[in-house]
């Protein structure tokens, strides 16, 4: 088995973690990273061992508009900070993931901006997509309607050298993979090429790309990566919860059964860029949530104060992420009661995972399934071992066993919870 396939990731958004100004212009130099420091060994007791962080390099608002791929954002640090963050997780066991952004830059990069003054024949031309004959003179083509993202150009050869050289320098300096942030917006064939000469420097590197919806197992194979994001997965995991519809969860599980055959997915309740689990469902629910992702096959991430409760309603605003983006206390002492319940579910269902190492490859098998209850047998491919996952009350609590008689964890023997 890879590494990978042992690691269970704890995501941060850093410059909400850290407190960070988002919209204000202030990039007052600061080392917030250092915050950091003191949540690895929570990690830790968490029994999670992958550190993976959002956007750390210099950009213009929200770590997405990106204006220097060599430089870590003066608002988390330096160089200084982030050796020290590498050096640190790598002493407890913990690999370090970072967020490329290669899709689009943020529109005042000095390379776009150049661009723009020394015209289309230029060499920093070839690196973005500028529509050359618009009215009113040049203007660059976007990601998704955002005026501030200027899209890379991913047929130049020169976009590919540019950015396998990013991705090559941060895995020198210690990084161990990386996630594509909006992969799907890329041709395949470009992180193909990238990829080519990423492993050839970096063979045990391992690359998420960021996959909505479409064909995951056509991108993996096309692109390279080693795995994508399991939105289908993440949707259909709340959506069953909330509409008490344990159908809809067991059609994508035979989906995902057919994924694992030929990648291992990424698999997640929550992320920076969804309302919180907890607020899509209530927090019992949310913890028959976390024991679905904790005890499927595939490789989970955590997205940082789910394992404590936290709440958060994503909006459709300048400033709606940040509900779900909030600055963390400086460590982990300072984290109020109320999650502890929750922070101990997680603590549990880590614990089985553990103890099963197989369940990353696992695959599923409905035993019964009708309006209030799914039985599913999880279970190994390469060996005998197999636990059965109990949905009852229309999904509202969960009893897992080792067999079909030997109960390992229950929601009705949890200190959380809710008759």
């Amino acid at each position: 088995m890879k590494w990978i396939d042992h690691t269970i990731w704890w995501q941060v958004y850093p410059l909400g973690f850290c407190g960070a100004p988002i919209r204000t212009g202030d990039h007052s130099p600061a080392p917030r990273l250092r915050r950091l420091y003191n949540w690895l060994d929570y990690i830790i007791e968490l029994g999670a061992n992958g550190l993976l962080l959002g956007p750390v390099f210099e950009s213009e608002t929200h770590g997405y508009d990106t204006t220097d791929h060599y430089r870590i954002d003066a608002r988390l640090g330096g160089d200084e900070e982030f050796d020290q963050l590498i050096s640190r997780a790598h002493e407890r066991g913990i690999k370090v993931l970072l967020d490329g952004v290669f899709s689009h830059v943020g529109y005042r990069h000095p390379l776009f901006q150049q661009a723009l003054v020394e015209g289309r024949d230029s060499a920093a031309a070839r690196l973005f997509d500028i529509d050359w004959e618009a009215d009113g003179g040049p203007q660059p083509r976007v990601f998704e309607g955002h005026g501030g993202l200027v899209r890379l150009r991913h047929d130049a050869p020169e976009t590919v050298v540019f950015v396998t050289d990013v991705i090559n320098h941060w895995l020198d300096r210690g990084a161990d993979g990386w996630r594509l942030d909006a992969a799907y917006s890329v041709p395949p064939q470009f992180w193909a090429k990238v990829l080519a000469g990423v492993r050839e420097k970096h063979p045990d590197t391992w690359i998420l790309g960021e996959v909505i919806h479409g064909d995951y197992p056509a991108f993996v194979s096309q692109s390279g990566v080693d795995s994508v994001t399991q939105y289908e997965l993440w949707k259909a995991i709340w959506s069953s919860l909330k509409d008490e519809n344990l159908y809809e969860l067991d059609w994508s599980l035979k989906r995902h059964n057919k994924f694992l055959e030929t990648f291992t997915p990424n698999t997640f309740i929550g992320n920076h860029d969804v309302t919180r689990i907890a607020s899509q469902v209530d927090q019992q629910k949310a913890v028959v949530a976390a024991a679905l992702l904790l005890l499927l096959g595939g490789i989970p991430s955590i997205y940082a104060g789910d394992e404590q409760g936290f709440t958060g309603v994503k909006a459709d605003t300048v400033d709606g992420d940040d509900a779900v983006r909030p600055p963390f206390p400086p460590s982990p002492s300072e984290l109020l009661p109320f999650g502890e319940p929750v922070f101990e579910a997680y603590e549990a269902l880590i614990g089985i995972r553990r103890r099963n190492p197989w369940l990353v490859n696992a695959r599923v098998d409905r035993l019964d399934l009708d309006d209030s209850q799914y039985r599913m047998c999880v279970y190994a491919t390469d060996s005998d071992e197999f636990l059965v996952l109990h949905l009852e009350q229309g999904g509202r609590h969960v009893k897992v066993y080792r067999g079909e008689h030997d109960l390992l964890w229950s929601t009705y023997s949890w200190s959380g919870a809710i008759a």
